[in-house]
C-alpha cells in the first residue's frame, strides 16, 4: 500500500512521479478492496459471479474429474444484496438531507447535480464497495467509487493527503488519470504501448475567469480549499456489506438453481424398453426421434415400450430457501415488509419492526454526517445535517397522535409534522405561508371592525 509519504519521497521530477501513480494504480488493481469491490458491485446487479462459476462435476471410475454436459445446469441469481443495499439508502437518505439554513442545500448543488442525489449515490458507493469518496468541486459534489480511486493516507495521522482519480473504457483505450493534491491537481494520460505524460499541467481548483468582448474568457487566478478538498464516506466497517454473507447468497443461489434444474429434469419422460437386448445407440435415437415426430411406436417378438416420469423434489428444497432467506434478513439487518402487511398493524408493531434497520442505520447515519460536514467545512458553511427516516407508518394513529399533542406544540411544528406522515412535506412553506397571510387578512379585518365601533377611520 503506497502512501503520502512515499509520494513525497519521490520528488519533484515528473518522470517518477508519473511512474508512481503507474504503480499505484497496478497495485490498487490488485488489492483484495478492489477485487470485493468489483465481485460486490455485480452481487449488487444481480449478477453473482461465484454461481457464474460453478459446474458440476461427474467423476470417472479412475477418479478423473469431468464437467457434466448432460444434466441441466441452470444460473438463477438473486438480487438481494442490491435490495439490502437500496432499502438502507432510502430508509435513511430517500426523503433527502435536511439543513437548519434553507439556503444551504441551494449552495451545494446545481441544477442538474443535486445534492440529495449525490450522497445517495456515495451512499450506496460505500456500502457496496466499503468506501466512497466526495470531491466539493466548487459548487457540487462529485462522486468517485473505490475502483476508480486511490487514497494516500498520511502514514502519521492516517488523514487523506493526496489521491489518484483513473479510469479506462477498455484495454485497448488510453488510461487516464488526475493528480490530487493540496495545491491542486494535473491531468495525465497514458496511451496504449507509450509511455505517461502530461495531459493538462497543474491547475488550481477554483479558477477566476473574465470576458471581453477581444479576448473572450481568460483566467486570471485562482485558489485552493483549506483543506484536502477530497472527503472519504467509509461504512460501518469500512468492508463492503457483502463481506460475511456473501456464503449465505451463495447458498440461497445454489439452492434456487438448484430447484429450477430439479424442475428440468424432472420434467423428463424417459422410455424403457423390455425385449430389446439388440438395439444399439443407434436406434434408440431412432425411436426418440420417431416418438417426437410421429407418436407412435411399434414393436415386435413381445418388446415393450413404457414411459417414465420424473418428479422433482420440492418440499425439502423450498424448506432450504425459506431458511436461507430468513437468515439473510437477519444478517443484512433488514426491514420485512411481510412481517407487517398482514391486517391494520398498530403503530407499536410497525416501530418494532424496523429496530434491526434502525440500529444498521444509527451507525452509518454517523458515518454520512461525518461526510457531510467535511464538504460543509470545504464550502465554508456553517450548518448541520439531519435526516427523515423513510417509514412505513400507520398514519391514523400517528396522525390521532400528533393532534392529541398539539396543544403542547408550536403551529410550525404541527404543520410540518402531519405533512410528512401524509407524506408531502415539501409542501410545508406553502401552507405555511398560506397560514400566515390568512391570519394577517384575519387580524386585520378584525382591527378594522374595532376601529368602526369605536368611531374611528
Amino acid at each position: 500500500m503506497k502512501t503520502y509519504q512515499d509520494f513525497l519521497a519521490v520528488g519533484a521530477d515528473e518522470r517518477a512521479r508519473m511512474n508512481f501513480m503507474h504503480a499505484a494504480i497496478q497495485e490498487h488493481k490488485s488489492s483484495q478492496l478492489y477485487r470485493t469491490a468489483i465481485e460486490a458491485e455485480q452481487y449488487y446487479d444481480g449478477e453473482n459471479p461465484t454461481i457464474n462459476r460453478y459446474e458440476k462435476i461427474l467423476y470417472d471410475l479412475a477418479g478423473r474429474a469431468h464437467v457434466d454436459m448432460w444434466s441441466a445446469n441452470h444460473k438463477v441469481a438473486s438480487r438481494f444484496f442490491g435490495f439490502a443495499v437500496d432499502q438502507e439508502i432510502s430508509y435513511l437518505l430517500g426523503n433527502g438531507v435536511t439543513f437548519k439554513n434553507e439556503q444551504t442545500k441551494n449552495k451545494l448543488e446545481t441544477p442538474t447535480l443535486r445534492f440529495d442525489s449525490q450522497v445517495q449515490l456515495a451512499g450506496q458507493l460505500a456500502l457496496t464497495g466499503g468506501v466512497s469518496y466526495g470531491l466539493w468541486n466548487l459548487d457540487h459534489i462529485d462522486v468517485f467509487s473505490v475502483k476508480e480511486f486511490i487514497p494516500l493516507f498520511d502514514e502519521e495521522n492516517g488523514a487523506i493527503k493526496a489521491g489518484i482519480r483513473f479510469w479506462q473504457i477498455d484495454d485497448s483505450k488510453p488510461l487516464r488519470a488526475t493528480l490530487y493534491e493540496n495545491d491542486g491537481y494535473t491531468d495525465y494520460i497514458k496511451r496504449r504501448g507509450e509511455d505517461m505524460e502530461i495531459l493538462t499541467p497543474k491547475r488550481k481548483y477554483k479558477i477566476f475567469v473574465k470576458y471581453s468582448e477581444i479576448d473572450g474568457a481568460k483566467i486570471y487566478g485562482g485558489e485552493n480549499y483549506p483543506d484536502f478538498p477530497i472527503v472519504p464516506l467509509y461504512n460501518n466497517n469500512s468492508k463492503s456489506e457483502l463481506c460475511g454473507k456473501r456464503n449465505t447468497i451463495d447458498a440461497l443461489d445454489l439452492a434456487n438453481s438448484g430447484m429450477v434444474n430439479n424442475v428440468d429434469e424432472g420434467n423428463l419422460i424417459y422410455w424403457v424398453i423390455n425385449n430389446a437386448a439388440g438395439m444399439d445407440d443407434l436406434d434408440d435415437q431412432q425411436f426418440l426421434e420417431r416418438i417426437k415426430t410421429m407418436h407412435v411406436v411399434h414393436t415386435d417378438n413381445g418388446a415393450t415400450a413404457e414411459p417414465h416420469s420424473i418428479e422433482a423434489p420440492f418440499t425439502g428444497t423450498q424448506t432450504t430457501i425459506d431458511t436461507l432467506y430468513k437468515q439473510l434478513y437477519t444478517d443484512f439487518q433488514c426491514f420485512d415488509s411481510s412481517a407487517v402487511s398482514a391486517g391494520n398493524q398498530t403503530a407499536t408493531a410497525i416501530r418494532a419492526s424496523y429496530v434491526p434497520l434502525d440500529l444498521k442505520c444509527d451507525k452509518f447515519e454517523r458515518q454520512v454526517t461525518k461526510f457531510i460536514n467535511g464538504i460543509l467545512s470545504l464550502a465554508g458553511i456553517d450548518d448541520e445535517p439531519s435526516y427523515t427516516r423513510n417509514q412505513i407508518i400507520n398514519k391514523q394513529e400517528e396522525m390521532q397522535t400528533l393532534l392529541l399533542g398539539a396543544q403542547y406544540m408550536t403551529d410550525d411544528y404541527i404543520t410540518r409534522k402531519a405533512l410528512t406522515i401524509l407524506g408531502d412535506p415539501d409542501m410545508a412553506e406553502e401552507i405555511l405561508n398560506q397560514k400566515d397571510a390568512d391570519n394577517l387578512e384575519r387580524f386585520s379585518s378584525i382591527a378594522t371592525e374595532r376601529n368602526l365601533e369605536n368611531g374611528e377611520e
